[in-house]
């Protein structure tokens, strides 16, 4: 089975596992897993940041740092299909009590004009805007790519307004190794910074959330209230940063495949896909010959295992698990597929 559905669905491999059965560990809610807090203190060096707090989940560190930053009633700026507000259970209601201003971003991506064109007057009617939230890469703009002066701009509107500024950087890493920019580049202009081992890095669990060391203090607080403290996690600790040392460089032979993927898909009959918009590793493309569900069904069956989006969308998501000899093989399928449909 090929599997495409996600990079999450990647494996430890012999290294990685070896790496974790070694590490040292201690009581992470004590503060003491040495494994732990050599995790957190590389990630805070790479992303240039005071400190860093390891979590079970990159939906656990968006929503620890959206709580860390406002007050319930207040309001954040976020794009209408950002991973924060649509994919992690009304996290921003439920756990903050903080309404979202949706922003209309082109694949996910909005502007300085959009930050702007959001800000209320300041009066007691209205709920008091804190926070832009930004999602680089973005899942559901198909891993697109915010160019480094776009993300300036809109951190130049934000700090007018007297607003913070996270970063859901989940596939952060695929956004630097597409750009070549260094993470510090991208994370100096934001408050908080969240970044996921689990995805393309390809580490079994967890997430980090880096900042000042002020502000981590306080996130340390919401991750123990929303129940996110761990004792011995210095055995998954060691696969992130395992993962983090050794596996970064690599994400461009996912890109690379994606790439092949998508060229292979776009010259297919019922399929509509841009080639030129798979920036990373993430190929997004809609289907017009059948329900996208039935052909997702149909590709299983044919041993290539993807996600139906909506009514007539598919992801399909290379990773370290998909090598660049499966590509032409997915590729087969999908003929076979659409032929017989």
């Amino acid at each position: 089975m090929i599997d495409l559905r996600s990079d999450t669905i990647t494996r430890p491999a012999s290294q990685m596992l070896a790496a974790m059965a070694a590490a040292e560990v201690g009581d992470d809610v004590l503060g003491d897993d040495p494994t732990v807090i050599a995790l957190e203190k590389r990630t805070a060096e790479i992303l240039d940041k005071q400190a860093a707090v390891y979590m079970p989940s990159g939906s656990m560190t968006n929503q620890v740092a959206i709580r860390a930053h406002t007050e319930p009633g207040d309001e954040i700026l976020i794009d209408a299909n950002a991973h924060s507000y649509l994919l992690e259970g009304g996290g921003p209601a439920a756990l903050s009590g903080v309404s979202c201003r949706l922003l209309a971003g082109v694949r996910g991506i909005f502007t300085s004009n959009d930050v702007r064109g959001a800000l209320r007057p300041k009066n007691y009617h209205f709920p008091r805007t804190k926070l832009v939230c930004v999602e680089n890469t973005h899942n559901r703009g198909g891993g697109s790519v915010w160019p480094i002066q776009t993300v300036a701009e809109v951190e130049s509107a934000a700090r007018e307004a007297g607003l913070k500024m996270h970063l859901d950087g989940a596939r952060l890493w695929n956004a630097c190794v597409a750009t070549g920019l260094a993470e510090r580049e991208y994370a100096r202009h934001f408050d908080s910074v969240s970044v996921c081992f689990s995805k393309g890095l390809g580490a079994p669990v967890g997430s980090a959330l880096a900042g000042s060391a002020e502000f981590i203090d306080r996130a340390r607080r919401f991750r123990k209230l929303f129940g996110g403290g761990m004792r011995q996690a210095g055995i998954i600790a060691a696969g992130a940063l395992y993962a983090l040392e050794h596996h970064r460089d690599r994400l461009a032979e996912d890109h690379a495949n994606a790439r092949k993927l998508a060229e292979g898909i776009a010259a297919l009959p019922g399929i509509e896909l841009d080639p030129a918009t798979v920036q990373t590793n993430i190929v997004i493309f809609r289907v017009t010959s059948m329900p996208a569900a039935a052909l997702a069904e149909k590709l299983h069956a044919a041993g290539v295992y993807v996600l139906a989006t909506g009514p007539d969308t598919i992801r399909a998501v290379t990773s370290l698990e998909v090598n660049s000899e499966d590509i032409p093989q997915a590729l087969k399928a999908f003929r076979d597929v659409l032929k017989s449909g």
